[in-house]
């Protein structure tokens, strides 16, 4: 058997944290190979072993049979191995032809050929399927086009062994199913792919192979075909995951939130969200469902106070906070886990205790007369990483920045739910998050709904909104196409509301 790759065990060590413990991944040609692991497991740190971002302690890398040592990315270019960081790597304000020769820039004499490549990513993108326009710029597409432009860089560069981290993560659900045509057409052009994901459905679709690591360490190669999603899900977090939300039927109280016929606009200075009127109750999870870019982005960031209203008003329990600031809403009791987590969520060169008292740093007992208590951050700091399992190599002096994009968004989620707000708001809460760690945040949104609180969830996966709301708000291009109760509802009635299809009886 031919394996293009090899990596035998390997050991990859920081500072107070053993990432990889003797991990062995062998790929063949012409397979997808998915790393399977919780948030924090290791699978990132062990393909930049391969990629030549970490030098491993311990170990050997083969790449067709012969040993070699990847001591930078460009190496790892030279021998064909090309990887899509979770977090992409593009600049935005250029075009996707200056994204793609950046560092490998094709000259005619001594100046730039542009257009020879444009030409040639142009012939790519056919050949692929890709769809991808040259000179569009990087902040005019879509997510799923920018990992697209990813793809290319590494097609560009003649890449035979492709690295996919988390590709999914930030995708919509016709997106996902577009990038894995895409993967089988890699393959059958003779490429080699590596996925790492943490999701089950996903790898039932398209990996051959499974490779799955907890903690660290290996804990087994497995035919996909061959293992159903609750033994790779046991595998992965070393005991029985319950794929359903266990929840009582919920009681709602007085209104919480009351949105009241609100516009906005959108980046593109044109109506985003139009008219839209709805009503969060206390002791319910009103979930919002529709395509990505629709309208979600500006009903948050009205109610959290991030964009203009361009008329309407919204209430919290009877107050108008149409116009107040930031920072007064957190006083009110709004509770916001945001979309994304790196640009709104944290500040990433920052240490996980300064994260975790962003909102509550100048009350007392963090701060006394206008000067810090170290000692009373720490604890509260360390308080929430315990009880949200955040795992980090130096605990709560780690810098956010370090952290894995799972455990950053379990940080998050634990320092908005610790506040205990009378209205939380969560934007894709388990985006990124292994089946354990979803299992485990789904259990905390239906506590504080219990507690009384309300919840307003947004997300992607219509699963979780059908699972998890006793509500559910159909949005389609900024308006409200319906209201519908979630236990008397399916995925396909949900689906064509989302379509703009509107349902006669909204509740």
């Amino acid at each position: 058997m031919e394996y293009v790759v090899e990596m035998l065990n390997i050991r990859k060590e920081f500072p107070g944290i053993v990432a990889n413990d003797n991990i062995t991944l062998t790929l063949r040609k012409g397979e997808i190979h998915a790393l399977l692991g919780e948030n924090g497991a290791g699978k990132s740190t062990l393909m930049g072993v391969l990629f030549g971002m970490y030098q491993p302690e311990k170990g050997q890398v083969k790449i067709r049979g012969k040993e070699v040592k990847i001591a930078n990315p460009n190496v790892a270019n030279r021998l064909g191995i090309g990887m899509v960081h979770q977090h992409f790597k593009l600049v935005d304000n250029f075009t996707v032809t200056e994204n793609i020769i950046l560092g490998s820039e094709p000259l005619k004499g001594i100046t730039l050929d542009i257009d020879k490549a444009a030409k040639r990513i142009a012939e790519l993108s056919k050949h692929y399927g890709l769809n991808v326009d040259p000179h569009a710029k990087i902040e005019d597409i879509s997510v799923g086009m920018q990992q697209r432009v990813e793809i290319m860089k590494m097609l560009y560069r003649e890449a035979e062994v492709l690295i996919f981290d988390e590709p999914t993560a930030v995708l919509t659900p016709s997106e996902i199913e577009e990038l894995m045509k895409i993967m089988r057409n890699l393959i059958k052009e003779g490429k080699s792919i590596i996925i790492i994901t943490h999701k089950l459905k996903e790898i039932k679709a398209v990996a051959d192979r499974c490779t799955v690591i907890r903690r660290g360490k290996g804990i087994g190669t497995v035919n996909v075909a061959e293992s159903s999603e609750a033994s790779l899900a046991e595998m992965m977090v070393g005991r029985h995951v319950s794929f359903k939300v266990d929840k009582k039927e919920s009681t709602p109280g007085e209104v919480v939130l009351k949105i009241d016929s609100v516009s906005a606009k959108n980046n593109r200075k044109v109506m985003g969200l139009k008219n839209f009127s709805l009503e969060v109750k206390a002791g319910e999870i009103v979930g919002i469902a529709g395509v990505e870019g629709n309208g979600q982005s500006e009903l948050v960031e009205t109610i959290t106070g991030l964009r203009k209203m361009e008329s309407g008003k919204i209430f919290l329990k009877g107050d108008d906070i149409s116009n107040i600031p930031i920072y007064q809403r957190i006083e009110k009791g709004i509770g916001h886990i945001p979309e994304d987590r790196q640009k709104r969520g944290l500040v990433l060169d920052y240490t996980l205790e300064s994260n975790m008292v962003l909102e509550v740093y100048k009350k007392p007992p963090f701060a006394k007369y206008g000067l810090l208590n170290g000692a009373a951050i720490r604890n509260y700091a360390k308080k929430i990483l315990d009880n949200f399992d955040v795992r980090s190599g130096e605990g709560a002096a780690s810098i956010a920045r370090t952290l894995s994009g799972g455990n950053q968004q379990k940080a998050i989620i634990g320092r908005e739910i610790e506040l205990n707000p009378k209205l939380l708001i969560a934007v894709q809460p388990t985006r990124g998050l292994d089946v354990g760690s979803i299992e485990y945040i789904h259990k905390r949104l239906i506590e504080h709904r219990d507690k009384g609180n309300a919840v307003l969830l947004v997300s992607l996966e219509l699963d979780e909104v059908l699972q998890l709301s006793d509500r559910i708000a159909i949005v389609n291009n900024g308006e409200l196409i319906g209201v519908v109760n979630a236990k008397e509802t399916n995925e396909n009635e949900v689906g064509l509301m989302m379509a703009g299809v509107s349902k006669e009886s909204s509740v």
